[in-house]
């Protein structure tokens, strides 16, 4: 039978056990294992390389959902038209829009905020003025108008996705537009404002504001050659 540790063994093989763990070599870091430290900083990594994935898939999905949006506001009413005809479908699509117009030979104007069908009694009544400001109309809605060909006012006002291409397409009005307003548009730049050249009968014209005109001066020089008969408003530049 082994002889029991004296109580001087005990106290110096404690004493050994204490300084060993206390030694700089085996700090309370060192203790620890490698898969231990590794384990929390890559379950962060995968953290944030999941939620940075999230977010772009979010990114992505954004830009899509506004897409399809602006593509589903701009539908060609052609359903409409086929049933109430021309004027009644471009009358639909402009409330829609949340804009205005007004019926030739009428002083009444039709608005979103004061929505009402009335306008269904005027099928045979084409429009004469129509306001879509601060809407979101664009190149492909611009059907939906371009059969009203006693158009005389339109109004586009801080439209913004009013751009170059949209502005080439009002030649469906030349024979009627005598007021347009493209004020505040931030796509529109001076190669589409050339395309206003086609409007010969227009008598005002507001071109104030426009974010994309780099030289404005020059701008204004360019349209009064093109448009010798037009009134041109062009506020918001600091002409040199």
């Amino acid at each position: 039978m082994a002889a029991p540790l004296s109580s001087s063994y005990r106290c110096c093989r404690r004493l050994a056990v204490s300084s060993h763990l206390l030694s700089p070599s085996l700090s309370p870091s060192r203790l620890l294992s490698s898969s231990a430290v590794d384990k929390p900083r890559s379950g962060l990594l995968q953290y944030l390389r999941k939620r940075f994935y999230d977010v772009e898939a979010l990114l992505v999905w954004t830009k899509q959902f506004k897409k399809s949006r602006l593509l589903k506001k701009n539908v060609y009413y052609g359903y409409t038209e086929s049933f109430y005809g021309t004027h009644v479908a471009s009358a639909y699509f402009i409330l829609k829009l949340k804009g205005g117009f007004r019926f030739c030979g009428q002083s009444h104007w039709f608005r979103a905020n004061k929505f009402n069908w009335d306008f269904m009694n005027h099928k045979d009544c084409p429009l004469e003025e129509i306001d879509l400001s601060y809407t979101v109309i664009n190149y492909e809605g611009l059907k939906n108008i371009e059969e009203q060909t006693s158009l005389r006012t339109l109004s586009l006002k801080a439209c913004p996705e009013v751009d170059d291409w949209f502005l080439s397409r009002l030649h469906v009005f030349q024979d009627s537009l005598e007021v347009l307003d493209i004020s505040h548009c931030p796509r529109i730049t001076t190669g589409g404002l050339a395309a206003l050249r086609n409007l010969k009968g227009l008598k005002k014209l507001n071109v104030s504001s426009l974010p994309g005109i780099s030289n404005p001066g020059l701008l204004v020089i360019l349209l009064e050659e093109m448009l010798p008969n037009c009134d041109i408003t062009s506020d918001g530049y600091e002409f040199n």
